[in-house]
């Protein structure tokens, strides 16, 4: 490669995930989806990668996977299931504390079977018209559902895109992954409701109740039992394929198209409802990130790193980093950077990156899609969570949660199994 041809790489490299970062290109309608297809349309455009090249960057069965749990949600969507839980949540008799609690372990429990953004959007606004209506201020409870939701997403290699293109990547067997992550994630969730009862105690109540809550969707809401039944049977077939030796893209695959086959739902509704610029986001992100490996760059960098004693397969080092990375340029392209620079990787590291990951992204409310989502939902609801009122609550939670990530993977490395 040509020492133009390098500069020109690295240059629209470093701008993509600046991109990720920033967001959008200021003063344009350019998102993250965006300024990720122009730099791989650009990076094949000057020859920096060719077209076959190009296509075998992109990790296919990822977005298989992640595409096929997406018509699985979205079915459970359609059948309205999200909705019937939000209302039950909502309507609950349970005191503050315990309603808390079966918001987080409820939260927790469906992201590590479907993606965590998916949950987050489809309980937030049911349980805000809920909440609102009982006097409760929403704020601790969509808090820490965004929260858990993260947390219980870290327990499976399905529960959120970076756990999928990280399980890929290291072919990393289902139950496996699910043993090793189940302590920290499970303790997660508890320390995500003890901290946040501690939290916010005596300020459960609002001082107007009922305020915001006109006009929006009534509770409680009515299940499609058919719909039902045939997400709990997906569910369990989904289960079943990934048990199996089968490649989980071609199980997941399976499950998305039996799904598919239905009287009430068109296969174009279906289709509509999966989140194909996140999927092309993915698919962008390969290209530009196998163009940089083949500068030779990261491995240069992991090198120079090493020299200095920052070793990536260090539990407190990828700590830091994917504290930094997954709540700057966002978790998924944070852990595509360090895959690229780490190359020999071993499952320890692979579980333990995203754990800590997942985990790293409830520090601020810019560190993960579900917490943004959750906000946003929220706001449209009349309730204002602020930036602060989310760092109160991530910060010390998420330092807890990432410390035993990373405590468990030193104890790994120290006594490897």
């Amino acid at each position: 490669m040509s020492e133009g041809l390098l500069i020109v790489t690295l240059a629209v490299f470093a701008l993509v995930y600046l991109g990720m970062a920033v967001g959008r290109i200021p003063g344009l309608q350019v998102d993250r989806t965006g300024i990720a297809v122009l730099g791989a349309i650009i990076l094949v455009a000057v020859g920096a990668v060719d077209g076959p090249a190009a296509v075998s960057s992109v990790d296919f069965p990822a977005l298989l996977v992640l595409a096929g749990l997406m018509v699985v949600s979205a079915q459970a969507g359609e059948a309205g299931l999200y909705d019937w839980c939000a209302a039950r949540l909502a309507v609950s008799p349970s005191a503050p504390p315990r309603l808390l609690g079966l918001v987080v372990f409820v939260s927790g429990g469906l992201s590590a079977l479907v993606t965590n953004d998916v949950v987050v959007f489809a309980v937030t606004p049911l349980l805000c018209v809920g909440l609102l209506r009982r006097g409760l201020d929403p704020r601790p409870f969509v808090l820490a559902l965004a929260l858990a939701a993260n947390a219980g997403s870290a327990l499976t290699p399905i529960g959120n895109p970076q756990n999928i293109l990280i399980a890929q990547a290291g072919a990393l067997p289902f139950w496996p992954f699910v043993l090793f992550c189940l302590p920290v994630a499970l303790a997660s969730l508890l320390l995500i409701w003890g901290g946040m009862v501690w939290l916010w105690r005596g300020r459960w109540r609002l001082d107007q109740p009922g305020c915001g809550a006109e006009g929006s969707v009534p509770v409680p809401v009515p299940v499609d039992r058919r719909g039902a039944v045939k997400t709990a049977a997906a569910a369990v077939g989904l289960l079943v394929m990934l048990s199996l030796p089968v490649p989980q893209a071609l199980g997941v695959t399976v499950v998305a198209g039996a799904l598919l086959i239905s009287r009430r739902l068109t296969t174009r509704r279906t289709l509509l409802l999966v989140d194909w610029p996140l999927l092309v986001l993915f698919a962008a992100l390969f290209i530009v990130t196998h163009a940089a490996q083949m500068t030779g760059v990261p491995s240069r960098v992991l090198a120079s790193l090493g020299d200095v004693g920052l070793d990536l397969r260090q539990p407190w080092v990828l700590t830091l980093v994917s504290l930094l990375g997954s709540n700057t340029i966002g978790n998924v392209p944070a852990d595509m950077l360090v895959l690229s620079l780490v190359p020999d990787r071993d499952p320890l590291f692979l579980h333990s990156l995203a754990l800590l990951s997942t985990l790293a992204g409830n520090l601020l409310i810019t560190g993960s899609m579900a917490n943004i989502i959750a906000v946003e939902a929220a706001a449209r609801q009349g309730v204002r969570i602020s930036f602060l009122d989310h760092a109160r609550s991530g910060v010390p939670l998420t330092l807890i949660t990432v410390f035993l990530a990373a405590l468990q993977m030193t104890l790994f490395v120290r006594l490897p199994l």
